[in-house]
């Protein structure tokens, strides 16, 4: 009994320890906020973003073009913990796009493709009599 209680504390210790190092600072004076992300399209055609992020730092979401433009931006800054957020693309023209994510020290980027497809008309038809 006594050996399990010991190695259920140095799990929990270790645990506590590796988490604590994953939200240290990672330069004097400066810390970057750890963060997660989705990046998904809704079948309405609009972008949807969702950011999960630790308090503490500040992380940048931006929509740029093929040329690097920035379409669309958002600061979130270091009390804010969660993002969530659609964007409609209808007024953009057809390209590349790209969604960056970045917290200063780590950045993440979805390509994100707009396309008009023209409908095709049959070019057989077939009928039951």
């Amino acid at each position: 009994m006594k050996t399990l209680i010991k190695s259920l504390a140095l799990a929990l210790s270790l645990g506590f320890v590796t988490s604590a190092a994953s939200f240290a600072e990672l330069n004097p004076g400066t810390t970057a906020a750890s963060y997660k992300s989705a990046v998904y399209t809704t079948i309405t055609g609009q972008l949807s973003i969702a950011l999960d992020k630790q308090t503490g730092g500040a992380v940048d979401v931006s929509l740029k073009d093929a040329e690097g433009k920035v379409v669309y931006s958002r600061h979130l800054g270091k009390n804010e913990s969660k993002y969530r957020t659609r964007l409609n693309l209808s007024e953009l023209s057809d390209g590349v796009y790209q969604v960056e994510i970045t917290n200063g020290v780590e950045t993440t980027t979805h390509k994100v493709t707009i396309a008009t497809h023209q409908p095709v008309t049959p070019s057989r038809v077939i009928a039951l009599n």
